[in-house]
């Protein structure tokens, strides 16, 4: 249904997204250094729940009501880049925190860290965009169904997302202890995280006042 081309090129978008850090990755390593893998595992979950919502969504027919209520859209988005811009000041900030220090946050249910991070994806303008504006461009409506191209692209997406995000939740505890051993590795960390950070959101702030399309 797809061309290997398409397939390959939502790869690469994805891959590209997800070693960048926002908010899911922010929510899945704080949650398995504080809590521990399993912890960072069933959160991944949510987030995976998330995906599969925003895919669904989308395919049928997400994208018609953002463009009839375009403020709907637009408020996503500002309200996305106010909050990487706040994690970026968490992370740069005088009393900033690089993204694999150790949090003391409250032990938390395996239904309750289900739900965060379902809603932190939900939340996650990053999300928003890569569904109502990126995979759109792989579409081919040559190649036959385009709802059916959606949902093969989103399958693609979501595949090399929960990759990525799981080689981090269990690689997050090892990478806290280097860092703990290295302080001056933990600093060239801290800035790049927060670097990375707000220019995510200074790029959403730019598109903040365009509209959906369909």
């Amino acid at each position: 249904m797809i061309s290997s081309a398409a397939a390959g090129g939502m790869a690469l978008v994805e891959l590209g997204m997800a070693l960048t850090p926002g908010p899911n990755m922010v929510y899945l390593v704080s949650r398995s250094i504080s809590q521990g893998r399993a912890a960072g595992l069933v959160s991944l979950v949510g987030t995976a729940v998330g995906f599969l919502a925003y895919m669904a969504l989308a395919n049928l027919g997400l994208a018609v009501v953002f463009v009839a209520v375009p403020w709907l859209y637009i408020g996503l988005k500002a309200v996305g880049a106010a909050y990487l811009a706040f994690l970026a000041w968490q992370t740069l900030g005088p009393a900033g925190r690089g993204l694999f220090e150790p949090r003391s946050l409250q032990r938390d249910s395996h239904w309750k860290l289900l739900r965060m991070g379902l809603i932190t994806n939900l939340l996650n303008p990053k999300v928003a965009i890569l569904y109502l504006a990126l995979i759109p461009q792989f579409i081919d409506p040559a190649r036959g169904h385009a709802t059916a191209q959606g949902f093969a692209l989103g399958t693609v997406q979501i595949a090399v997302g929960l990759t990525v995000n799981g080689l981090i939740v269990l690689a997050a505890g090892t990478v806290a202890g280097l860092l703990k051993r290295r302080p001056a590795w933990g600093k060239w960390q801290r800035w790049i995280t927060g670097s990375l950070l707000g220019a995510v959101a200074i790029v959403l702030v730019r598109e903040v006042p365009a509209r959906a399309r369909v």
